[in-house]
């Protein structure tokens, strides 16, 4: 508890010096003239324990996604509705822990910088489904339905976004989301895609049920890839990577990042984008938007 003051101290200084600052910035170029030593260490403390919880975070994200490959990889082996609701469950299981990084965001680290930041090759919504695979009146539609499109993961990952449309979405946790649920007509519950859209033996449900599974993978791959980038940025005693520089700035400008995650997610992302956004159009397709 003895802690609690400087921490305290550490806070408003933050709060003081982006209120003095002319240009919106942080003024830190002497934090010593704002931070006592007293501060200064816990503001140290702070950064160096939050660095430690992201990549804790990223980690436990890469572990379940693991888990949700094997599941799929088990499921297009042996394409059953007990199997693909064992995917289905995996697939919530991993998408928990990639939800509690999203606190990392906004600031342009790791995961959304400007040159490579891959948060929308991990999480980009929304998405047009007919991109990817069949959808209602359109049965041969998407990329999996065109046999000249290769399904390998360079391919997949430049689809993204193809056409300078952010719906355009192809890989990631959402489209895998949709090669698993399908379409949502369902206004009490997901979407019901059935397990024999990938059963090849000629009994299947759809077209080109060899290709959904191929792709279905290669894109549980990428996930995994994505996630490592980021992890990789975190890790400890690695003297190029982000967290060298954001352990080593000027302990202001890295509380500031701090919050700046916190306050843009609980307010303009979770609130404004997702609650409000579905709570607006009553859309069905929005609901999803919340998590």
């Amino acid at each position: 508890m003895t802690r609690l003051y400087p921490l305290l101290g550490v806070l408003f200084a933050l709060a003081f010096a982006i209120s003095c600052s002319d240009d919106g910035e942080t003024n830190t170029q002497n934090d010593a003239a704002v931070l006592s030593a007293d501060e200064t260490a816990v503001a140290q403390d702070v950064i160096n324990n939050y660095s430690a919880i992201v990549l804790a975070s990223y980690e436990d994200s890469i572990t379940e996604a693991q888990k949700l490959r094997t599941a799929l990889q088990d499921f297009v082996a042996d394409p059953t509705e007990d199997r693909l609701e064992a995917a289905k469950q995996a697939w919530l299981a991993a998408r928990e822990p990639y939800l509690q990084t999203e606190v990392y965001r906004f600031y342009d680290g790791p995961i959304d910088n400007p040159t490579d930041g891959p948060e929308g090759l991990l999480n980009a919504w929304p998405m047009d489904e007919n991109h990817v695979d069949y959808v209602q009146g359109m049965p041969t539609t998407g990329i999996i339905n065109d046999p000249n499109i290769p399904l390998d993961a360079d391919t997949l990952e430049g689809k993204n976004g193809e056409n300078d449309s952010e719906a355009n979405v192809s890989v990631g946790w959402h489209p895998i989301e949709f090669l698993l649920w399908g379409q949502d007509f369902n206004a009490n519950g997901p979407g019901n895609r059935p397990h024999t859209d990938y059963v090849t033996d000629g009994s299947g449900t759809a077209s080109n049920q060899q290709r959904r599974g191929e792709y279905l993978l290669t894109i549980a791959d990428l996930l995994i890839t994505h996630l490592e980038q980021v992890r990789d940025a975190w890790l400890a005693d690695n003297s190029s990577n982000y967290r060298a520089t954001f352990t080593t700035e000027p302990p202001l400008d890295a509380i500031k990042k701090v919050m700046t995650g916190m306050i843009v997610l609980a307010g303009f992302e979770t609130a404004g984008e997702r609650l409000q956004a579905a709570l607006d159009s009553k859309d069905q397709e929005d609901e999803h938007s919340c998590f």
